[in-house]
């Protein structure tokens, strides 16, 4: 920690708060940013289908989590500020090669690595800005980082439609550079000539590999099960043997780790045990429902890019004040209850997206996004505030960091798992309308009859009407499996209502927060 006759001021700290918000901002933007690119950049990567392009999203988060065990051994190393740095140019690096890219089989690859980068850019900025203010500042740094935490989902959603529809998709990683190159300059100049605190760290190198094949194998299972029969493909199936061998060698191994990559052993305090069930489950849900809808109000209700963007920043009108001040009202009252209003409140908000049955309007769409941009911004600190009671030091940056590994794993799960909800159920629904069409169910109401007569009355021939009528049962039966998906994350949450009260009260802080504290929550953020 720089003393503070060291640490930047005046217009060097702002230019320097700033350049790293930005950063921040972009690098997290990267996800949700590119979700609603998906439709774009499946179509010019060899016209693949709109699953194929959702690969860059959850192999970009997969090399997040991967990210963040390398930026502790790297900033050890080398030096936080110089890690930083190195690590921009490498993301810029990156973005070049996904904005140039031309096939989804060399898109992919980039895009995680591309995530790698950014696994490592996001610990070492909110570490570098944190260092930088004195004890008095630090709760409003923690606040302010907080609000850009929420920018993503709302702002980042928006600028990836707005790029998309009025420039180019490939604008996204363009920005990536715009932005990094510079900031990158700005840290090494503004850092010129201070020594780092070098130390050596041992990184578990076994354990990093068997992490990495159990996530990396998981995710990929859930890409391409859809698309290429699960595990009647051989690829498939040899995957999940390699994840079945890896998973308890993994295990066997991080317990007889003394500087594990993911220390299982914090598992053993039950608040921690429940606090990261809560949070990996219910972000799995979130994150599912947010990337699959976001797709669907495109190719599904017709919205343009930034129309959509638009539905996703609305969520920023509740969000944004309140996570700036949640990190405050978790210390004064009973987490296990405000995590039960927020996880009940959540419920309520997908059961109300799920009971739309028909193609709802922006105005009916908008009304329950703001809520759930409300429950978004007070989810992620209260089990994440229980996850690490009663841990300090080196030990509660630690159980942080492993917290966000395995909520940001998850939420790339949801996004496929979501996404096989509705595909699933999408069928059955097509069917129940075919029986109740073709008169199967009430044999003396011949509904897909009278339908199809209107049609032709309206001039249609019967091919066409047959065509048409075929299209609208597709229609409305992606949109009762997308209802589907969104009852399966309300059940989730009131499952997890009952499973919070299984951790136990903590009493109320006596002592101010340090440093360690500040910078665990802004990880766990």
């Amino acid at each position: 920690m720089p003393s503070a006759d060291d640490r930047l001021t005046g217009w060097r700290f702002l230019i320097f708060n700033v350049a790293l918000a930005v950063i921040n901002v972009i690098a997290l933007s990267n996800v949700p940013g590119y979700t609603v690119l998906v439709p774009y950049a499946a179509g010019s990567l060899q016209g693949v289908n709109p699953s194929f392009g959702t690969w860059g999203t959850t192999d970009h988060m997969m090399g997040i989590v991967l990210g963040l065990p390398l930026a502790r051994w790297l900033s050890a190393r080398f030096g936080d500020h110089r890690t930083y740095a190195a690590t921009l140019v490498a993301y810029a690096v990156f973005s070049l090669a996904c904005a140039t890219s031309e096939t989804i089989w060399f898109f992919v690859p980039m895009r995680f690595l591309l995530g790698l980068a950014g696994g490592i850019i996001l610990p070492l900025g909110q570490a570098l800005v944190l260092n930088e203010m004195d004890e008095k500042r630090r709760v409003y740094g923690v606040a302010w980082w907080g609000v850009l935490s929420m920018a993503p989902f709302t702002l980042g959603v928006f600028m990836g439609g707005f790029w998309a529809e009025y420039v180019s998709w490939r604008m996204l990683f363009w920005s990536n550079i715009i932005f990094g190159l510079p900031v990158a300059g700005l840290v090494a100049a503004l850092f010129y000539g201070r020594p780092s605190r070098r130390r050596i760290v041992r990184f578990d190198t076994v354990g990093f590999v068997l992490v990495t094949v159990v996530l990396v194998g998981v995710q990929t299972i859930l890409n391409q099960g859809n698309d290429f029969d699960w595990f009647g493909s051989a690829i498939l199936g040899a995957v999940l043997i390699a994840v079945v061998v890896a998973l308890p060698a993994f295990v066997v191994w991080e317990l007889g780790e003394r500087n594990p990559v993911l220390d299982i052993r914090l598992f053993r305090h039950r608040n921690y045990a429940v606090g990261v069930l809560c949070s990996v489950a219910g972000f799995l849900v979130i994150q599912g429902t947010l990337s699959v809808f976001i797709g669907q109000l495109q190719t599904l209700l017709g919205y343009t890019s930034s129309l959509a963007g638009v539905v996703y920043l609305t969520m920023a009108v509740f969000a944004a004040p309140f996570v700036s001040i949640m990190h405050l009202i978790v210390r004064h009252v009973d987490l296990r209850y405000f995590a039960t209003i927020n996880f009940i409140g959540f419920a309520v908000t997908l059961t109300w997206l799920g009971e739309y049955d028909k193609v709802a309007s922006f105005d009916q769409i908008t009304t329950p996004m703001l809520f759930f941009g409300f429950f978004l911004a007070t989810f992620f600190a209260p089990p994440a505030a229980i996850a690490v009671q009663g841990l300090a030091g080196k030990k509660l940056i630690r159980a942080a960091e492993e917290l966000a590994m395995l909520r940001t794993a998850f939420g790339a799960y949801g996004i496929t798992s979501q996404a096989v909800v509705q595909f699933r159920r999408a069928p059955v629904h097509q069917l129940g309308m075919a029986d109740h069409l073709g008169g199967r169910d009430y044999a003396s109401l011949d509904v897909l009859g009278a339908l199809m007569n209107k049609l032709q009355d309206l001039g249609l021939s019967e091919a066409v009407s047959r065509v048409q009528v075929s299209r609208l049962m597709r229609q409305q039966a992606l949109l009762l499996g997308l209802d589907d998906a969104f009852y399966f994350g309300a059940l989730v949450f009131v499952a997890l209502a009952g499973i919070i009260w299984l951790a136990r009260p903590a009493p109320k802080p006596e002592t101010k927060p340090t440093l360690a504290d500040f910078e665990a929550e802004e990880l766990m953020e």
